[in-house]
């Protein structure tokens, strides 16, 4: 019996086919590939300190007591509720009992504004405390010469004015909605019944309404007197410190199985457990940055101080977004790290306006930067809302311990160590006949002063423009 031929196959051959040679032909293999490898910008660009104890200790100068400057809510059945804890971000309320808290939490009310309303200016009620649960806000107020002036940008979890709250005051500014959003609000009447009850809260409220008080997240001063005029006696002071924070490493960690009989028998010319091993490192690498940048505890996005969240003007990255982002982290700046969706938003406000900006290559690619900053991508910032229409962050830092910015931690040494920082550890053979390898990968960072780290909030992704 003839076999049947194959397609495109001649019903009688005059030569061998390339089909049947293939039979004898060695195939060229590749290692194995991973669609979800990234370059890992930020694993790279940051400065790695080894640290021998697993401990990494930062003293600072004292500074006046800050909180992270914004106030949590929740979705309740009935709508958006104040978390209570987190109105002791006010000074006057820092040291309030719990059910205090928790009965002023009761006292915020839901509004729902829209794109050019007034929340707050010379006709609205005074002392009434703002809570933006979402959208944006505009502080205006009138410049030196008469002009209007644009005085912050107030986005989600952002509040205002807690100083003529706590006064009784008309704020000395207007506030417009420029985003749809709601808010909560509490009237003054709530903060007053409940310092009639409580001596602690009227003392505190008495003590932060008496007068001029420093400026939270500055440093302690350090008295000291200019001139050569005289004889003046000079003062004696010192710089005094603040409790050290304390770093402790964290990790990402899993056990990768091999079969013996597969490392036996199918090891050439790719060594098997070499190939699973490195893809497991990958993946490890892959969690190790988003850890680094998401976390609830050490991820730098919730690292950055009071003073250094910054809200998109309109919604797109625009130059002047990140302008303001220098402005604040302006003391030797290293990169930004955004999503590269971001990035391509941001190129687009660039072309718009006329202002390309300049592609440098880096880590043997080509980046965008802005006043020479490179803009590292990385898809570990995530998109809020969905990727069609969302919004994420976009970070800038200074780094390096010199320069009093942001470094990675790692262990000096970590045993059956195969990359800084990273062991395969061999567990032993199963009765099954796998062998199993710990596989640990150490790490976090730290801020060594606040100012080093800042971030742009509720950068809108999805805007085009038309350009015909």
């Amino acid at each position: 019996m003839v076999p049947p031929s194959a397609p495109n196959t001649p019903a009688n051959p005059t030569a061998l086919a390339p089909g049947s040679a293939r039979q004898l032909a060695t195939a060229t293999k590749t290692p194995p590939m991973m669609r979800g490898l990234t370059p890992r910008y930020l694993l790279r660009a940051l400065p790695w300190v080894d640290i021998p104890s697993g401990v990494y200790r930062v003293n600072r100068r004292r500074s006046y007591l800050l909180g992270d400057d914004r106030i949590s809510t929740w979705d309740g059945a009935d709508g958006p509720r104040i978390v209570p804890d987190d109105l002791r971000e006010l000074p006057f309320l820092r040291d309030a009992d719990d059910a205090l808290l928790a009965e002023l939490a009761d006292a915020f009310t839901p509004v729902d504004f829209t794109p050019g309303q007034v929340l707050a200016g010379d006709d609205e009620p005074a002392g009434r405390l703002w809570v933006i649960v979402r959208g944006r806000a505009e502080k205006r107020g009138t410049g030196r010469y008469g002009e209007e002036a644009l005085l912050d940008v107030i986005g989600d979890g952002e509040y205002f004015d807690a100083e003529c709250w706590a006064r009784s005051e008309l704020v000395p500014y207007t506030v417009r909605a420029s985003a749809p959003g709601v808010a909560l609000v509490a009237p003054r009447e709530a903060l007053a019944a409940l310092a009639d009850r409580d001596g602690a809260v009227r003392a505190a409220l008495a003590e932060y309404t008496a007068g001029d008080r420093p400026r939270p997240g500055t440093e302690v001063p350090v008295d000291l007197l200019s001139g050569h005029e005289g004889e003046p006696e000079l003062p004696g002071t010192y710089p005094d410190y603040d409790e050290p924070q304390e770093y402790h490493m964290t990790l990402a960690q899993t056990v990768l199985r091999v079969h013996t009989r597969v490392a036996d028998l199918y090891n050439g010319p790719i060594d098997q457990t070499r190939a699973q091993s490195g893809l497991t490192v990958q993946v490890l690498r892959e969690r190790q940055e988003n850890t680094l940048l998401n976390h609830p505890e050490h991820g730098l996005l919730h690292k950055v101080a009071p003073g250094q969240h910054i809200q998109t003007r309109t919604g797109p990255p625009t130059p002047d977004d990140l302008d303001e982002l220098l402005a604040r982290v302006w003391k030797q700046p290293g990169f930004f790290v955004a999503h590269p969706r971001a990035i391509a938003a941001f190129g687009r406000e660039c072309t718009r306006r006329g202002v390309p900006p300049v592609t440098d290559n880096r880590f043997g690619s080509p980046l965008l930067t802005w006043r020479g900053v490179p803009l590292l991508p990385s898809d570990k910032l995530r998109l809020h809302g969905g990727t069609a229409a969302g919004t994420t962050d976009i970070l800038l830092m200074r780094t390096g311990e010199a320069d009093q910015g942001v470094v990675g931690l790692r262990p000096e040494k970590v045993p059956d160590e195969i990359e800084p920082g990273l062991s395969m550890r061999n567990m032993g053979v199963s009765r099954q006949g796998i062998t199993s390898y710990l596989m640990t990968a150490y790490f976090n960072t730290a801020v060594l002063v606040e100012d080093a780290l800042a971030v742009l909030r509720n950068v809108e992704v999805s805007h085009y423009h038309d350009y015909s």
